[in-house]
């Protein structure tokens, strides 16, 4: 993509003040790979953060009104005696709290748990600092670097929707403007 692209894009999306790059990234040049690398970058990333902030912002408003599990944290799933139940980790308090709250192998799984998911996302071909298409992220169901196998892909874990491409570019956009609205609001 190119700064022109980006233009259209944001023609595209209706955004209200138009295309605004007050720190003129999209002329930049990152890493000396070039600036439509640069682009890809900051678009994957923005795509990327803005789908971490849409379920972020839907957890924090359920962990902030005591939405938890029934069932317990540690000791096995059915246990509750002697165990750490999510009802406990709620009980911290705000979500940062609970965070705090939470055991350090919990915190640990949740940061592999990332980990995973970047180096599945980053083995993407072409990759999107390379022509590919910012915000793709491929199948987990096929991927070769995982530590087992996975049943399910994230976003359609059940092959329920099947779109055009049309209606993909416009999920798209809808999805980033959204994006754009849960990084507001995760940081409010």
């Amino acid at each position: 993509e190119t700064k022109a692209d980006l233009i259209r894009l944001a023609d595209e999306q209706q955004i209200p003040m138009g295309f605004w790059d007050p720190l003129n990234l999209a002329e930049a040049d990152f890493w000396n790979q070039g600036n439509t690398a640069t682009i890809g970058w900051l678009r994957h990333a923005e795509i990327k953060h803005g789908r971490v902030a849409m379920a972020g912002f839907v957890g924090y408003c359920l962990q902030s009104n005591g939405i938890v599990f029934p069932w317990a944290l540690t000791g096995g799933p059915l246990s509750t005696e002697g165990s750490t139940m999510f009802s406990d980790i709620a009980a911290a308090g705000a979500p940062p709290d609970q965070w705090d709250a939470l055991p350090t192998a919990a915190k640990l799984q949740f940061l592999g748990f990332i980990g995973l998911l970047e180096a599945v996302g980053e083995t993407a071909q072409p990759h999107y600092t390379k022509g590919g298409k910012p915000g793709f992220y491929p199948s987990l169901k096929s991927a070769s670097n995982v530590p087992h196998p996975v049943p399910f892909d994230l976003y359609d874990p059940f092959g329920l929707f099947k779109m055009d491409d049309a209606t993909k570019e416009r999920r798209l956009l809808m999805e980033v403007n959204n994006g754009r609205l849960a990084m507001i609001g995760i940081f409010s």
